[in-house]
């Protein structure tokens, strides 16, 4: 057993309102720069929709991701002859109609218009070639409208979804729809480390986040392609690959990443989790209904007296694993088993984790007359958004995965509601907390965390641990012989 720290975090996506203030904190301080105006490291996209950049989802088309070829694990993108073959030229990257064209408006056309009788306006240029442009798309074109059949129907998750449910879910009267913020997930096995020919990403050992040297990246892109989430991006100006660097310098000293901090929603949880390293491959090998479970199990319990004296073997201080004790990440991942990974299916071991969203459970009945507040909590199947598309989204097709959180969300609902406000009896709710194999304690727990816990709570930042700074080196992360790219290389000296 080798332990290793992991910084980790959680989205509640019933919280997420949708006000992109993490896409503008992010964009304020790490991509204002000429080259990165299509850098979006913080994101947040409408769902059912296409994402951005569109289709990213895909990964027929992008070839993101690992793929399992007889016993190995290798990257979809391509082995390392496939590699020294497209190093000059690689087919899977994103477009510009992919993302899409920055633009700014012509300010000096407003400002130094003559008087005259019509109003002067500013006219959009591109921020590329300085040329006017028609706007066609953007960061988050969908915003709002994921839902309605235009941009839903091209959703990769709405596969093996029933005609029947396509049609509700589009009904403009029951059109449904919900937020899903996204920023580099800082995988355990991420693929764009093993695709890069120049050794360029590194994935630091102490905490588990990937960054891109400068220095040593020469462009070949490989980790665009490679990534299946599309959160590596190309500089044009400067000709270097960026991408979210989950604010370092911040988590070194003690604050939670820009993108936390700046959520009015509280949506996000940031802590450590502790996991065994030499589970890594095993775990990316399962099949796709065992994933979820595999990446549970690979998190050690902080609390576990051998865990704790092997965390301290492998190099792993008394401030980090308290840190990993009091982690809201381990809470709702591990103990309460309520966040679940986006698309484990692609094998990277993400280390971001989100509450499915559970919506209001109530759905379109006899003539769209919905149903009354005594069947508010009657099905988990009643929900408005498929539980088939949510397990596409999160559980890899395992729909047992997110019936059972939505049974915990629907009971600790329907617990605190008892105590609350009294118009159910004490029976329904044991009932509920039965079904979902809860106790009253754990529902006061999931609730306290969900809605009340502060700050301090919500943001376990572990001490900052570069004096004693454990280096992911070849061999540590995954057993990477014949599969992609070059291997891993020792993590050089300047950081990002």
């Amino acid at each position: 057993m080798s332990i290793r720290a992991q910084v980790s975090m959680v989205f509640h996506l019933d919280k997420c309102i949708g006000c992109h203030t993490c896409s503008v904190a992010c964009k304020n301080i790490w991509t204002d720069r000429k080259g990165t105006e299509y850098m979006w490291w913080a994101n947040v996209e409408t769902k059912p929709g296409t994402g951005y950049p569109t289709l990213w989802e895909n990964q027929d088309k992008y070839k993101g991701g690992w793929k399992i070829k007889g016993a190995k694990l290798e990257l979809k993108l391509q082995g390392r002859l496939g590699g020294l073959t497209n190093i000059f030229h690689n087919p899977h990257l994103p477009t510009m109609d992919d993302y899409y064209e920055p633009w700014t408006y012509r300010y000096g056309d407003l400002f130094n218009a003559p008087a005259g009788d019509d109003q002067p306006t500013a006219r959009p240029i591109s921020r590329i070639t300085g040329e006017p442009i028609d706007i066609e798309s953007g960061p988050n074109w969908d915003d709002d409208l994921g839902g309605s059949p235009i941009y839903a129907s091209n959703d990769p998750n709405l596969k093996d979804i029933s005609e029947e449910e396509r049609r509700q879910l589009l009904e403009m009267e029951r059109m449904v729809l919900f937020y899903l913020p996204r920023i580099c997930n800082h995988c355990i096995n991420p693929a764009c480390v093993a695709s890069c020919p120049s050794g360029a990403i590194y994935k630091r050992g102490e905490d588990g986040i990937v960054l891109i040297n400068q220095e040593t990246c020469r462009a070949w892109r490989m980790c665009v392609s490679a990534c299946p989430y599309k959160k590596a991006y190309y500089n044009w100006s400067v000709g270097k690959s960026e991408k979210c660097i989950l604010c370092y310098p911040r988590v070194e000293s003690g604050q939670p990443p820009a993108c936390f901090h700046a959520c009015p929603g509280r949506i996000r949880y940031f802590g450590v989790l502790l996991y065994d390293s030499a589970k890594i491959e095993a775990t990316a090998k399962l099949t796709d209904e065992l994933l979820v479970d595999g990446q549970r199990e690979m998190i050690l319990n902080p609390f576990d007296p051998k865990v704790i004296a092997m965390a301290k073997a492998s190099g792993l201080n008394d401030d980090v694993i308290k840190a990993a004790q009091n982690s809201p990440v381990y809470k709702l991942v591990k103990e309460y088993q309520l966040a679940l990974p986006l698309h484990p299916e692609f094998r990277t071991v993400p280390s971001l984790f989100y509450v499915p969203p559970l919506l209001p459970v109530i759905g379109a009945d006899n003539g769209g007359v919905y149903r009354t507040a005594e069947d508010f909590f009657s099905s988990v199947e009643s929900a408005r958004m498929p539980i088939k598309y949510l397990t596409n989204l999160f559980a890899a097709g395992n729909e047992s995965m997110v019936e059972e959180v939505y049974k915990k969300l629907v009971a600790v609902r329907i617990y605190k509601r008892v105590k609350q406000v009294g118009d159910m009896g004490e029976d329904e709710a044991r009932e509920a907390l039965e079904k979902a194999q809860l106790t009253p304690e754990q529902a006061e727990g999931i609730f306290y965390l969900s809605a009340i816990a502060n700050y301090n709570e919500r943001y376990v930042v572990p001490p900052t641990m570069r004096e004693q700074a454990i280096e992911a080196l070849e061999g540590d992360v995954a057993d990477y012989k014949g599969s992609a790219g070059f291997g891993f290389r020792k993590r050089p000296e300047r950081r990002w």
